[in-house]
């Protein structure tokens, strides 16, 4: 609808001079006002005034207690339009007052904030949460498939296994009813070859006594002692089968466990329980020795501070350099990356060994796994190949590169900071890829992180990652002020940002699932609460 004051058909003049479009308008004497007649309607003393733009005529109330007065301020105790009769009364004497159009103004600034916080921020939240409430039941249902079919897979392999351990026993039962068959077999041919000699001697035996022929009596040889011992005689003991108790523990052990189940509730607000100013110009890495102390880098110094600020511990780098990245291992040492001299060191107690020094590559980042190992990104002399190398000790035992089609698996160029998660897979903030790639324990490709689905790809720029108990991944985004955390299968959780984050960058969790965070310009440590 066309703004009177505009029209062409009547214009809106100033009461006093007649200049068109007046910008002001006294709310109490009902008139409009140009810039210059405004100190001139001021001017007059006789009763009171009240300038508003003109846009927001008539925005003083009535008084409902006083009816010929106008309210031109507001009780923000009782939230409530008082007129000047009101403000001299006993009522509001020790409330707090607001001019009505300072507060309005206010108010309107107020309004326009949250509808573009709802707008932009929070309703695209709510939306992507819904979508991903689908999403969320799939996974659930896909988990729950993986879990059955790893169970009946286990269950057949136990079946097979007692199978084939109770075909063998009743294969033992066949041998040693052959055996014995044979030692019958045996027994029954040399009975029945002797029955007939035994028969002869006693027909013989019987003529004899009956002869009185002393030359063949004489002649006569016994042969009983050697029919005595019963021929081939045997004895057999035949085995007994004595089942064992069914022992339902033993059974679970030998079937396996899984993890216990928990259901965890993200902080719908972060609280950020420590705030530690470090001693850098610039601050990129923090690794936590324990849940009270933290290691930080950002230049040749590497520090050691506690929850309360104080710097416990500062060496310097063996080669003076500046080192890209530390990492504390599973016995409690330092490790860090010297780019320049390619090694990558180790910090026990005030000592520093070299424990692997490179020869056409140069190591970058780096993490301790779960089983002592170290994980190291490291880049091609020239920057154009780039990959994650498994060491135990100084022994490299792993080297992942490429994928399944013979493709890099991650970018040359920028910074990939990485970390293992408790599923054992390895994932890398690629930060010129705009992307967290994730791979298993053997090295294939599981699935690339490019934001949430809201988000445009080349507006997502990860840098620090680390992962926790839960086995969700969380990285820094820094040039968006935020920390992104998705689930062990990348699907987006929830943004860290309402905290007030500035450039976060290297991150580590401790063994409470708080999260540290690495404030590159400000060069503090936070640290976060962001699970209930």
């Amino acid at each position: 609808m066309e703004d009177p004051m505009y029209s062409l058909q009547d214009v809106i003049r100033c009461d006093l001079c007649e200049t068109p479009v007046p910008p002001k308008h006294c709310d109490i004497c009902h008139i409009h006002l140009c810039e210059a007649c405004e100190g001139k309607h001021l001017s007059d003393e006789s009763k009171d005034h009240y300038i508003v733009p003109f846009k927001l005529r008539g925005i003083t109330p009535k008084c409902t207690k006083h009816s010929t007065e106008v309210c031109t301020q507001l009780c923000t105790t009782c939230n409530i339009p008082v007129c000047p009769l009101c403000v001299d009364s006993s009522q509001h004497e020790e409330d707090e007052l607001e001019d009505i159009l300072t507060w309005f103004e206010y108010k309107r600034k107020l309004m326009q904030e949250d509808l573009q916080n709802l707008e932009k921020s929070i309703y695209p939240r709510y939306q992507e949460a819904a979508t991903n409430i689908p999403v969320q039941r799939a996974d659930v249902n896909k988990r729950s498939q993986k879990l059955t079919t790893a169970l009946d897979k286990q269950g057949e392999a136990l079946h097979t296994e007692i199978d084939t351990i109770i075909q063998g026993m009743k294969s033992q039962i066949d041998d040693m009813d052959a055996q014995h068959i044979e030692a019958i077999d045996q027994q029954e041919v040399a009975i029945n070859r002797t029955i007939p000699e035994i028969t002869q001697i006693i027909l013989d035996l019987k003529r004899l006594l009956d002869t009185s022929d002393v030359c063949l009596v004489s002649e006569y040889t016994s042969r009983t002692e050697e029919f005595r011992d019963f021929p081939a005689w045997f004895h057999v003991t035949l085995p007994t089968f004595t089942p064992q108790e069914i022992n339902r523990e033993q059974i679970h052990q030998q079937i396996g466990s899984w993890s216990e189940p928990a259901i965890t509730f993200l902080l719908d607000e972060p609280r950020i329980l420590t705030d530690i100013q470090t001693e850098y110009r610039d601050l990129y890495s923090v690794s936590c020795l324990s849940d009270s102390e933290l290691w930080t880098c950002g230049d040749n110094i590497l520090r050691l501070y506690n929850l309360q600020g104080e710097l416990l511990r500062s060496i310097r780098t063996k080669s003076g350099n500046w080192p890209e990245d530390i990492a504390v291992t599973r016995s409690g040492d330092l490790v860090y990356t010297d780019y320049f001299d390619s090694s990558i060191n180790l910090v026990s107690g005030t000592q520093i060994q070299t424990l692997i020094t490179l020869r056409g590559w140069r190591p970058y980042y780096l993490c301790s796994t779960s089983s002592g190992d170290l994980l190291v990104i490291m880049k091609s002399d020239d920057r154009k190949q780039t990959k994650v190398v498994r060491y135990s000790g100084s022994t490299e035992k792993q080297s992942i590169q490429w994928d399944d089609q013979g493709k890099p698996l991650y970018t040359s160029g920028g910074m990939n900071y990485l970390s293992e998660n408790r599923n054992l897979d390895i994932c890398v903030a690629d930060h010129a890829a705009c992307a967290v790639v994730v791979v298993s324990a053997a090295g294939k490709l599981r699935f690339r992180y490019t934001g949430p689905p809201s988000t445009p790809r080349e507006s997502f720029r990860p840098y620090g990652i680390t992962t926790d108990s839960q086995g969700n991944i969380l990285t820094s985004d820094s040039i968006n002020h935020c920390i992104h955390i998705i689930d062990q299968d990348g699907l987006f959780l929830r943004f860290l940002h309402n905290c007030g984050l500035q450039h976060p960058w290297g991150l580590c969790v401790d063994s409470r699932d708080n999260l540290f965070v690495a404030e590159r310009d400000r060069c503090k440590v936070k640290k976060l609460q962001y699970y209930k």
